[in-house]
């Protein structure tokens, strides 16, 4: 059996299938390749079986969102590694053997990324994970390469292997038992920070996470939800909340989850001002839901297991990435200091 599997969650992508699996049918020489079909109603099932009859296809009815459709296939995968790779990404040579031989070296290393950089502008990191992920005291993700909207040029700044808080999904290599051990996704995120709720109870069971910039994949972002998407919006906002919420120790948790919420309507006003009302509207919709689902979200809080989790986590910013990023102009990872 082969060591990872390549697994590619598609979506109506028939063009990203196209134009990507070239580089990983190439690169990945070895390794099971996979592609997920999410209930597509393209022609995407079709361009598989005339062009890459020797791909493995596992189709689903419809779409279960990238959470989901995830979770639904793996649990079949046996292999001892599973690489989560977007549709819209074009991987390089020798991307898979210098993270699967840290995770080899390194046994509490259960999740790790690449280096992502942009498809378009190739010098610059790309907003789904640059160099590795961090999160601040209120939950708002940032990145080595990506503070907020700003991303930087890659100069080789943040190309040493390090621990992180979160790894992409976009290339988000996992040790299968490790991910089915902790219950796997939240499927009720459907998309966005998903990766990020994993990777938070996967440091609470005493495990690491890392990025190996070794390894460098190109990603388009937005591929299956554009960035001006109000439902992407209203995911993101939604779920950077649930995440806080379940995650957070109880004697933080209110404290920290009413200033989010708080945060979050000032952003609502922002998008009121910039003649975004759909937008607006998604913020709004997403505090109203987190809100009124609240003792749903109470029960996967009281599931996460505490017992490991440490008193302070030296990859969580006690600080506001808010507070930096619009009023102290610090744009930069190297200028938190962190």
């Amino acid at each position: 059996m082969e060591q990872a599997a390549v697994i590619i969650l598609n979506y109506n992508g028939t063009h990203f299938l196209e134009k990507f699996l070239p580089s990983v049918t190439k690169y990945s020489q070895g390794h099971r390749v996979i592609v997920v079909d999410n209930g597509s109603t393209d022609k995407s099932l079709h361009f598989l079986a005339t062009h890459y009859p020797g791909i493995e296809v596992l189709a689903f009815e419809k779409n279960h969102g990238y959470a989901g459709g995830y979770d639904l296939a793996l649990q079949s995968i046996k292999n001892t590694y599973s690489i989560l790779l977007n549709s819209d990404v074009e991987v390089t040579e020798n991307w898979i053997d210098p993270v699967i031989q840290l995770m080899e070296s390194q046994p509490q290393v259960v999740a790790c990324q690449p280096k992502i950089l942009d498809y378009y502008r190739r010098g610059y990191f790309e907003h789904a994970g640059a160099s590795g992920g961090f999160i601040d005291k209120l939950g708002y993700p940032f990145c080595r390469g990506r503070m907020l909207t700003h991303l930087e040029k890659d100069h080789g700044q943040y190309d040493d292997a390090r621990e992180v808080f979160w790894a992409t999904g976009a290339c988000f290599f996992v040790k299968t038992a490790a991910y089915k051990s902790v219950g796997g996704f939240d499927t009720r995120l459907i998309a966005h920070m998903e990766e990020i709720d994993l990777c938070w109870r996967f440091h609470k069971a005493g495990y690491k996470v890392y990025c190996v910039p070794q390894s460098t994949v190109y990603h388009v972002g937005g591929g299956t939800m554009p960035v001006t998407n109000p439902h992407k919006t209203y995911l993101n906002f939604r779920n950077s909340t649930v995440v806080l919420y379940k995650n957070t120790p109880k004697q933080a948790l209110w404290a920290r989850v009413s200033v989010k919420i708080m945060l979050d309507l000032l952003a609502a006003l922002v998008f009121i001002l910039k003649r975004q009302p759909r937008n607006a509207q998604a913020v709004f919709q997403a505090v109203s839901h987190f809100l009124w689902n609240i003792q749903s979200w109470k029960r996967r809080k009281r599931s996460i297991k505490h017992d490991k989790q440490p008193k302070s986590n030296k990859y969580i910013y006690p600080g506001s990435m808010i507070v930096n990023y619009y009023l102290l102009r610090k744009r930069t990872f190297d200028k938190l200091n962190f």
